[in-house]
């Protein structure tokens, strides 16, 4: 092999993938601090316009929407409570009427989801009060960070703020995203913390390699490349962090963990290949892989139990409460979890021999014997329930069944701003549905990824790729259960991603105007523009609007949809 020639300022970064000027970017002219600063302030721009289309009459309708009606009081209860009661009958309509003292009872409520979610809509209540604006103002600023996370991330794949922007509008423009940013859900934080996992793990992609250049001044002759430099990552600590927070919130985040995870450890690989590091993926899987389980899965393990604080403190009445009651059922789809008769019990924080370090192992394996009856919760009892709006993982992407959480359909002519005519009736509904041109669209770019990743090995379309799969295949093995459409709101940031690269690839690097650039340019502006005017047109279902029933009928494209 030749001498390893001077390293210039612009070979690492075309060599080895380093942030520096980007084909794009020496296009537009673009790259220095003023674009870094335009960059910044257009991400928030978009942000912020998305937090406002969120917050817009966002306690309407006032009712409980859906699985809110579990989530809101849950989250109510662990702000004032530290852990989640039971309530009484009848509560709901108390508790719009202004009335919360007396609604919760003094036994542990057994739920089915871990906690993150639920204190974070905890967050808006305590700012705002019982109340639907309360409890669904969280998810709306949930909405709008995933919005700016991914303008940046975007921005940081192809080093330019104008595909950054494009994915963020279109992300705030789908409306399955739209619509559970404005419902007191755990999808939508599920959906943030995922997202800002991968960020963090694409920005430690650009660290390590940065990190290699500057240790390695030429090719690595032989062993393993720099090692001790490289054990310190930072941003892979903090993608566990939000791993946590995401399994935190719900558990099927372990699936893009460990696929991300595999991806990480084959970047690095990458990486010291492209230094000269010989046998770099079993290299790797030592002096990289070992480092990043622990980043991003002990890191993330530590986080998730850490959320579950408030019922570790309050394990004694759980316990106390579940060996006084005889559970032969399951209470509620989303609350009680039944215990099988006979079931052992791991002993309990009450026990007199538990006191100190003892008590708080007594409360840890207390949680594991918890988690043990959720998981049966999940895979037994669900798969034998049934619902309205459950739909078949296999047709997400293709929209093949939304799920309606509030409805209105008797306005009668005349009454409440009804103008239908005579025989006919207005309604209102909030529809869980994405905007049909991002979906739809987004399946042709999820098929162009694959071909570009593995046929032009272009790495950043992997991530739409790996993302979309660990986020969306693992459902078709529960398509014997109640799943929902509005699941896919984690794989939709994937999707986008997808479709930017895409449109980013339409329209070109090329300095000079040609007709192929216009033609490009041309394409790619009417699809954004395309999926404006379907987001305006369904509108009024996001949102609860009132329509005439031709109207709604004019916005119900299937029957499913139904």
């Amino acid at each position: 092999m030749p001498a390893a020639a001077p390293v210039t300022a612009r070979e690492p970064a075309e060599q080895v993938g380093l942030a520096g000027p980007t084909a794009w970017q020496r296009a537009t002219g673009r790259g220095g601090s003023d674009d870094r600063l335009l960059g910044w302030a257009a991400s928030i721009g978009i942000a912020v316009l998305a937090l406002a289309l969120r917050l817009w009459h966002l306690g309407s309708p006032r009712e409980f929407e859906f699985d809110e009606t579990y989530y809101a009081k849950d989250a109510w209860s662990l702000l004032h409570h530290g852990y989640v009661r039971g309530y009484v009958e009848d509560a709901n309509e108390a508790i719009l009427d202004g009335r919360t003292t007396g609604q919760w009872t003094d036994e542990p409520a057994m739920v089915v989801h871990p906690e993150v979610g639920k204190w974070l809509i905890a967050l808006g209540e305590q700012a705002f009060g019982m109340n639907p604006f309360g409890w669904r103002f969280s998810a709306a600023v949930a909405g709008a960070l995933m919005v700016l996370v991914m303008c940046r991330l975007v921005r940081r794949l192809t080093g330019s703020t104008l595909l950054g922007c494009t994915a963020g509008l279109l992300l705030s423009l789908d409306g399955l995203h739209f619509v559970l940013s404005r419902l007191a859900l755990l999808d939508i934080f599920l959906a943030l913390f995922t997202l800002c996992a991968v960020s963090c793990l694409v920005n430690d992609r650009f660290w390590f390699r940065a990190r290699m250049a500057r240790e390695v001044t030429g090719q690595v002759r032989s062993g393993w490349g720099p090692v001790r430099a490289l054990l310190w990552r930072p941003w892979l600590l903090a993608s566990g962090v939000c791993w946590g927070l995401a399994v935190g919130t719900k558990w099927t985040a372990l699936y893009a963990l460990a696929a991300f995870g595999i991806l990480v450890w084959l970047w690095s690989a990458g990486a010291r290949r492209s230094f000269g590091v010989r046998s770099p993926v079993l290299r790797s899987a030592l002096v990289d892989g070992v480092p990043a389980f622990g980043y991003l899965v002990v890191v993330g393990l530590c986080v998730y139990v850490a959320t579950w604080t408030g019922w570790l403190v309050h394990a004694d009445e759980y316990e106390e409460h579940l060996s006084s009651t005889q559970y032969t059922r399951f209470d509620r789809m989303e609350g009680d979890v039944a215990v099988a008769e006979g079931t052992e019990r791991w002993p309990t924080a009450t026990e007199p021999d538990a006191s100190g370090p003892a008590e708080v192992w007594q409360s840890l394996r207390s949680l594991a014997s918890y988690h043990h009856d959720l998981f049966m919760f999940h895979t037994h009892f669900l798969s034998d329930s049934e619902h309205t709006y459950a739909s078949k993982p296999s047709g997400w992407l293709l929209l093949n069944r939304p799920v309606g959480v509030a409805a209105d359909t008797d306005i009668q002519p005349g009454t409440r701003g009804c103008d239908a005519p005579q025989g006919s009736t207005c309604l209102r509904q909030v529809l869980l549905i994405g905007t049909p041109a991002i979906w739809w669209g987004g399946i042709l770019a999820l098929l162009y990824a694959v071909v570009a990743w593995v046929g032009a090995r272009d790495w950043r379309f992997g991530i739409a790729v790996v993302g979309t799969a660990s986020t969306w295949l693992p459902w078709l093995q529960y398509d014997d259960r109640p799943i929902f459409l509005f699941y896919a709101v984690v794989t939709l940031p994937f999707v986008v991603i997808a479709l930017t690269l895409a449109l980013g690839k339409l329209v070109g690097t090329a300095p000079a105007a040609s007709p192929r650039r216009t033609a490009g340019v041309v394409a790619a502006g009417s699809f954004v523009v395309v999926v404006l005017l379907n987001f305006a047109w369904f509108w009024p279902i996001y949102t609860n609007g009132l329509l005439t029933h031709g109207e709604w009928l004019d916005r119900i494209w299937f029957s499913r949809w139904v």
